[in-house]
């Protein structure tokens, strides 16, 4: 089964360079802990102060709450606005993961 974790970010204030610059280092710091996962980065069409991250994570077990990958890069992002945080669980790979 696989999982994923979505963050998403909404700064406030005009800080696209802080926010540039953060995710820069979160995502080099974060790519030593990913292993078979993956994590791949959006920004938001026409507004460059709203970015989405996504972790997809190959593990056969959701984690609570999210990862701790997740759960730091939460709350990493904290100070530069709004983060939203969400676990989902990817369907039809398990028989018990269907609609």
């Amino acid at each position: 089964m696989r999982w994923s974790e979505v963050i998403t970010v909404r700064s406030v204030g005009n800080c696209k360079e802080m926010m540039a610059s953060t995710l820069r280092e979160l995502i080099i710091d974060a790519a030593s802990d990913l292993g078979r996962d993956e994590i791949r980065v959006f920004r938001r069409e026409k507004l460059d102060t709203d970015v989405c991250i996504v972790l997809l994570h190959n593990e056969k077990k959701t984690k609570s709450g999210g990862s701790p990958l997740g759960l730091r890069l939460v709350n990493a992002l904290k100070e530069l606005g709004i983060v939203h945080h969400v676990v989902w669980i990817e369907l039809g790979r398990e028989p018990n993961t269907t609609l």
